[in-house]
C-alpha cells in the first residue's frame, strides 16, 4: 500500500489543483487567525461588519474541503476536512471566548463537510454511471448506423427484388432489382400500390397471404406468384413475404422476389418435350402391340393349327409324334408370350373399359405368373380420367408392381386407388426387402434407378407428385397423386 501511495504523491503534487487547495487554504488560515499571523489588533478581519466570534472563518473551511473532494475524490475531501479540524482546533481551546459555541460550529462544519463529500462521491459515481450508459448509447447507436449501412448496401445491391409495402399495400421502398424485376423505377414504385404490377388471380394470392400473415397462420414460402412488367409480359418469381412488426403492431409487408421466368419457361419447354416423346412412345407401343396382335399372334395361331392337322394326318412313329408334340407346346408358349408381351406394352382393356379394369387385369396377371399376392382396394366416389391421366397411373403401378417381382422378393403387395375431392391417390406397396433412399427423388437417375425415375417424370407430366418410402426389410411404398383439376 505504501508504495502505491508512494508512486501517487509526485503525480498529486504536480496537479495545478493541488496548490489551489493548498492556496485555499492558506487564505482561510490567515482569516482564521489575524492576530497572530497578519499581528492585527483586530481579533477578526471581518469586525467591520460586526462579527467576532470567527463563525464565517469557519464555514470558510468548507471551501478548500470541497475543492477538494470535488476535484481529487472523496479521501482527499476528508483528509482535508482532517486538516481544516486540526487547524481550528488551536483557537477553540486556547483562544475563542466561547468554547461551547466554538466546540458546536466546529461539529457542525465537521458534519457538513463530511456530507458535502459524501455528495460528491454519490455525484461522482452517477456521473460515470451516466457516462458508461452513455459510452454504451454510443456504441449501440455507431452499431446501429454501420447495420444501417450494411443493410442498406444489401438492399441496394441484392440480386433479388426487394419491397416494402404497407397494410394497404402502397409501397414505401424498393431496391434496384425492383425495377429489373418490374420495369418500373423505383420513383415511380415508390407510394403507388402494388396493384401497379399484380392483377387478377395474383393479387388475389396476395390477399389470402396478407390475410394469413395478419392472423399469424403459417404459409409456404417462397410461393410462386406472377407479376405484370410495366411492358405488359409476365414475370414468374418466387416471393417470400414477412410481416414488419413495430411496437407490437403490425406495420408493413416485407417482399423478397426472385425471378424464375426464365426457369420456368426452360421447365415448361422441356416438360413440353418430354410430353411430346412420351406420347411418341405410346404411339409406338400401341402400333407394336397391334401388330404383334394382328400379325405376330395370328401367324402363330395359323402355325399351330398346321402343327394339329400334320400330326392328325401323317403316320408316324410315337418318337416323332412325341418330337411334334413338343415343338407344338413350344408354340404355344410363345403364342402366349406374344399376348402377353402385346398387353404389357398396350393393354387393350386400358382403352376400351379404362382405368379400374385395367388395374385388376394387371394384378391378377402377376399373381398368375409371378405367384405374388396382390390385394386391390378402391376407395372414395370411383370416375373416369382423361386418357392420359388413366395411362401415366397405369404405367406407374405397372412399372411399381414390376419392380416387386423383379427385386423386392415380395410375398404380398397392395394396391389402392383412392378417390377424393381434392386429390386422387394410387399407392403400390410391397413386404419386400427395401433398399436405400437417395436424399432426393431427384437423384434416382444419377443412382440408377431409372424405372423410378420414369415414374416420377410421369407424375410430372400431368402435374402429380411421386413419393417413396423403403425401409430394408420392411418393404416399399410408391405413391402418386394427381390433383383434381388435373384429373
Amino acid at each position: 500500500m505504501a508504495p502505491h501511495i508512494s508512486s501517487r504523491v509526485p503525480k498529486i503534487i504536480s496537479n495545478p489543483r493541488f496548490w489551489i487547495v493548498l492556496a485555499l487554504f492558506a487564505i482561510v488560515i490567515v482569516l482564521h487567525y489575524p492576530q497572530q499571523i497578519l499581528n492585527t489588533d483586530s481579533p477578526s478581519l471581518f469586525s467591520f461588519i460586526g462579527l467576532t466570534r470567527h463563525a464565517l472563518e469557519r464555514v470558510l473551511f468548507l471551501l478548500p474541503v470541497t475543492y477538494a473532494g470535488f476535484v481529487f475524490g472523496m479521501r482527499a475531501g476528508l483528509a482535508s476536512l482532517a486538516v481544516a479540524l486540526v487547524v481550528m482546533l488551536p483557537r477553540i481551546f486556547l483562544i475563542s471566548l466561547y468554547l461551547p459555541d466554538a466546540l458546536l460550529e466546529t461539529c457542525c462544519i465537521i458534519v457538513i463537510g463530511g456530507v458535502v463529500n459524501l455528495l460528491l462521491q454519490v455525484y461522482r459515481k452517477e456521473k460515470e454511471r451516466y457516462q458508461q450508459a452513455l459510452s454504451k448509447v454510443e456504441i449501440a447507436q455507431q452499431e446501429l448506423r454501420e447495420l444501417q449501412n450494411n443493410y442498406k448496401d444489401l438492399f441496394e445491391g441484392a440480386y433479388d427484388a426487394i419491397w416494402v409495402h404497407d397494410l394497404n399495400g402502397k409501397i414505401q421502398i424498393a431496391n434496384k432489382a425492383t425495377e429489373g424485376l418490374t420495369g418500373y423505377s423505383i420513383k415511380e414504385l415508390c407510394k403507388k400500390n402494388v396493384k401497379l404490377f399484380l392483377s387478377g388471380e395474383s393479387l388475389n394470392l396476395a390477399r389470402q397471404v396478407r390475410r394469413k400473415l395478419l392472423k399469424h397462420q403459417d404459409i409456404e414460402l417462397p410461393y410462386e406468384q406472377r407479376i405484370i412488367r410495366r411492358d405488359g409480359t409476365e414475370a414468374i418469381c418466387m416471393l417470400t413475404t414477412d410481416l414488419v412488426i413495430g411496437n407490437g403492431k403490425p406495420k408493413a409487408f416485407h417482399n423478397i422476389a426472385r425471378d424464375v421466368t426464365a426457369e420456368r419457361r426452360m421447365q415448361e419447354n422441356l416438360r413440353y418435350y418430354l410430353q411430346q416423346i412420351t406420347t411418341a412412345q405410346e404411339e409406338e407401343r400401341r402400333r407394336i402391340a397391334l401388330e404383334l396382335h394382328d400379325d405376330t399372334a395370328q401367324d402363330l395361331v395359323i402355325l399351330l393349327r398346321e402343327i394339329d392337322k400334320f400330326i392328325s394326318a401323317a403316320h408316324f412313329s410315337p418318337q416323332k409324334i412325341k418330337h411334334l408334340e413338343k415343338l407344338r407346346q413350344q408354340t404355344d408358349r410363345i403364342l402366349d408370350g406374344v399376348h402377353r408381351f402385346s398387353q404389357d406394352l398396350r393393354p387393350s382393356v386400358l382403352d376400351d373399359l379404362g382405368l379400374l379394369p385395367a388395374l385388376e387385369w394387371l394384378t391378377s396377371d402377376l399373381t398368375k405368373h409371378f405367384g405374388i399376392a396382390i390385394d386391390m382396394a378402391v376407395l372414395g366416389s370411383v370416375r373416369r380420367f382423361p386418357p392420359e391421366i388413366e395411362l401415366v397411373l397405369f404405367r406407374i403401378a405397372q412399372e411399381a408392381l414390376r419392380n416387386i417381382w423383379k427385386h423386392s422378393e415380395a410375398s404380398k403387395a397392395w394396391v389402392t386407388l383412392k378417390f377424393g375431392d381434392d386429390k386422387t391417390v394410387l399407392t403400390v406397396k410391397d413386404n419386400g426387402k427395401g433398399f436405400e433412399l437417395t436424399e432426393r427423388i431427384d437423384d434416382l437417375t444419377a443412382a440408377g434407378k431409372l424405372g423410378l425415375a420414369g415414374m416420377q417424370e410421369r407424375a410430372q407430366l400431368i402435374g402429380g407428385k411421386l413419393t417413396l418410402k423403403s425401409e430394408l426389410g420392411k418393404g416399399t411404398t410408391v405413391t402418386a397423386e394427381i390433383p383434381t383439376r388435373t384429373s
